[in-house]
């Protein structure tokens, strides 16, 4: 946490140009080693739930989060011709960054790689709803740092004032008032990233491959993805056995496999 402070302050000082590099991101600076956390994706009743306490403009946010699998950024930063409603495709192509003096910029997704995701039905239905009450809002910001390249984009959520959304005040302001409301406590594991691994822990116990959830999710490595969300994933046990069974005794009964 010091770590990621200290190196978001050195690069606050080189967007300004006070200096040169981040010495944080030098390849001698070794990252410290952050212990791995066993994630526990939200019930999905959950989910349903802080989807009705979000207020009407906001509550979008919960279905693309849990129905895309996008990051808050990535959310705030979704155009409406971002959505191709007839393929049933969403081409993640850019976020809301917030830098430490709160200024707001348009830049390319974490790790500075776009994807396209599934859309599916659930969700382009109610992305389509949302923007007959709310239609898109053109948004100007600059692109990439704060001198950057003036660029625009339509966007669905806004603020009430047709504004990008700053996450440090949607997050104190809309999201743990609407957690308190549902009932659920308004803790740092509860936060919009919670969606993205409600999205996650869905397509693995659904038997969607690894590759294919980290592609969806932007991940640069398949092997984060697995070391991620590798308990999620349906025990194999019972499969494995019936298998060798009927491999090694085709005569015998077909062994009822356990469900996943």
């Amino acid at each position: 946490m010091i770590y990621s402070t200290v190196s978001s302050v050195l690069s606050a000082a080189v967007d300004d140009e006070l200096i040169a590099r981040n010495p944080c991101k030098a390849a001698s600076v070794r990252r410290p080693s952050i212990p791995p956390r066993r994630i526990t994706p939200w019930p999905l009743e959950q989910l349903r739930d802080l989807h009705d306490q979000l207020p009407e403009r906001y509550a979008i946010v919960a279905t693309i989060g849990a129905g895309l699998g996008l990051r808050q950024g990535e959310i705030f930063g979704l155009a409406v011709d971002d959505v191709d409603f007839l393929r049933g495709r969403v081409h993640v192509r850019r976020q809301v960054k917030v830098l430490p003096d709160s200024q707001l910029l348009l830049a390319l997704p974490k790790g500075r790689k776009t994807r396209t995701v599934p859309l599916p039905h659930s969700v382009r239905d109610e992305l389509a709803e949302h923007l007959g009450r709310y239609p898109a809002v053109h948004v100007t910001l600059p692109w990439e740092t704060r001198d950057g390249e003036p660029t625009t984009a339509a966007l669905i959520v806004t603020t009430r004032e047709r504004k990008a959304i700053n996450r440090n005040y949607f997050n104190a302001q809309i999201w743990k008032r609407a957690l308190t409301r549902a009932g659920i406590p308004a803790t740092r594991g509860n936060g919009c990233h919670a969606l993205r691994h409600l999205y996650a822990s869905v397509l693995l116990d659904a038997g969607e491959s690894i590759r294919a959830v980290s592609e969806y999710l932007g991940h640069a490595d398949a092997g984060f993805t697995l070391r991620t969300y590798t308990h999620l994933m349906p025990s194999s046990e019972e499969r494995t056995k019936s298998t060798i069974d009927q491999a090694l005794n085709p005569r015998a009964p077909d062994v009822p496999q356990a469900a996943d």
